[in-house]
């Protein structure tokens, strides 16, 4: 049997509000990411610089590893490590990716010099 629900007008808007309360919060931590994730992404820019400097790859698939063995190692959940894992190899992807495109621009300026 199906368990009946409190729907009347004063629940409805209760729970509305809770939801709004909520994506607030979420709304928040978006800004926080994003800020996050930006700050990250201008260190991997400027580990990318190094690299060329220095001829390495950009593409270190030991430091890769160890990151993602590190984040699923201290990941307090509620995400599984399995989603932790996906979550930052995509980060690690658009870092390698800016890492590239900082040394296309590079190779290019250097071009027209």
């Amino acid at each position: 049997m199906a368990e009946e629900r409190d729907v009347s007008p004063a629940a409805d808007r209760a729970a509305q509000a809770a939801i709004e309360e909520w994506r607030r919060r979420i709304d928040l931590i978006d800004a926080q990411l994003m800020g996050l994730l930006n700050s990250r992404s201008a260190c991997a820019v400027e580990i990318g610089k190094i690299k060329r400097t220095v001829g390495l790859p950009v593409y270190s698939p030991d430091r890769e590893a160890w990151i993602l063995d590190r984040v699923a190692r201290e990941n307090p959940g509620p995400l599984d490590n399995t989603a932790i894992r996906r979550v930052f190899e995509r980060i690690i992807d658009e870092s390698r990716r800016l890492e590239r495109i900082a040394s296309e621009e590079d190779a290019k300026s250097k071009r027209r010099e």
